[in-house]
């Protein structure tokens, strides 16, 4: 049934006139995000960093592309402000175009901290699985892992891979000194990494820590294969260990010094029995890690850019994964603290200490014994 204008108030008009802008503003990112993805997919990015300024037949050529479509993305690259064009060449044809060194890392340093092409990866999966989600909306259960397909894999792993290389030894482990002191002792210490994906954070571990001998599970086994394919190309991977395994299928009991699980559990249909699981793996003395989304103390509407950005991500893809296999606890992204400290009194620890480390995007629990 529709509103009539006519009842609308001042208030009601301009809340009207909001929304219009903002969803106008936000099918422009859409598109220009996918624009981004074509640019990654066809290495055109790229082409700009190694070219330099060109011209569109200087870039075609070199990007092995149509002309045609090429002055297309050129341009319209430039409209959006995500490469430079030299406005002084009224001829098309004699225009340039650059890259900026500052948006080259964004797009190109798979290493950095400002990385973010991998997000373009994950839209693709979206969307294909979009089907298979409104009919779980309409009849309860959930979207497979597997579904999203292998560039979705690839993003998440992608995006983390900077974060894990850079700052897991080097910040994050140290928030732990008794941990840290261990994992560079003797005899050598020994890791399990719940939920490890394609591996890189079992990497980063192994690399921070020469002596430290990792085992990473995960129950995707994609993931498990191109761990293996990571860990055999580190230079250390006579140190790594990869198995496809469930979370709450245990292990070996006491074996482990630190046991972690990075940005997984909230994705898991019984994060309850995987935090028991995890805890039996513990040695004495051995500590557990989790670090999930850093999400807002409670629930406010409307909510902070942090807040947006894991309920998107939660309706299209944590909760469906989550929801997979009954009975399943349904978490989904927005795992507040006092839900994971409900969790880890049903697994038997006996407190959860928020970690003082700083960081945008997640929040670091060590599961107390």
């Amino acid at each position: 049934m529709g509103v009539a204008t006519s009842t609308l108030t001042k208030q009601d008009e301009e809340q009207r006139a909001a929304l219009v802008e903002r969803m106008f503003h936000a099918g422009i990112a859409v598109l220009e995000m996918l624009s981004i993805y074509v640019g990654d997919r066809l290495g055109l990015y790229r082409v700009l960093a190694k070219e330099g300024p060109s011209t569109v037949s200087q870039f075609a050529r070199a990007a092995g592309i149509d002309e045609r479509y090429a002055r297309e993305w050129l341009e319209q690259q430039s409209v959006a402000g995500l490469t430079e064009a030299n406005n002084g060449a009224q001829d098309g044809a004699a225009r340039t175009y650059r890259l900026p060194a500052g948006h080259a890392e964004v797009l190109l340093d798979p290493d950095s901290l400002s990385y973010l092409i991998p997000i373009t990866w994950a839209i693709p999966g979206l969307a294909s699985t979009l089907p298979a989600l409104l009919a779980a909306y309409r009849r309860g259960g959930g979207v497979p892992y597997t579904d999203y397909g292998e560039e979705f894999r690839n993003s998440i792993a992608s995006l983390n891979r900077p974060m894990f290389l850079n700052q897991l030894g080097a910040e994050w482990l140290p928030a732990m000194p008794d941990v840290d002191r261990r994992l560079r002792a003797d005899p050598p210490a020994r890791v399990a990494d719940v939920g490890c994906g394609t591996g890189w954070s079992s990497i980063a571990i192994a690399k921070a820590y020469p002596k430290v001998r990792v085992d990473g599970f995960d129950l995707d086994e994609p993931s498990i294969k191109t761990a293996r394919e990571n860990a055999s190309r580190s230079g250390i991977g006579d140190r790594l260990t990869f198995e496809a395994r469930d979370a709450v299928a245990g292990g070996q009991a006491g074996r482990y010094d630190l046991v972690t699980a990075f940005e997984t559990i909230h994705d898991m249909a019984d994060p309850v029995n995987a935090l028991r699981a995890m805890r039996l793996l513990v040695a004495p003395g051995g500590a557990v890690l989790v670090a999930d989304e850093k999400v807002a103390e409670r629930f406010t509407a409307p909510g902070d850019e942090i807040e947006r950005f894991s309920y998107g991500w939660s309706v299209l893809h944590c909760l469906p994964v989550g929801r997979v296999d009954p009975p399943a606890l349904g978490t989904g992204t927005v795992m507040r603290p006092e839900t994971l400290r409900g969790y880890a009194r049903e697994a038997e620890f006996s407190g959860v200490e928020i970690l003082p480390i700083e960081h945008d995007f997640w929040r670091f629990y060590r599961l107390l014994l």
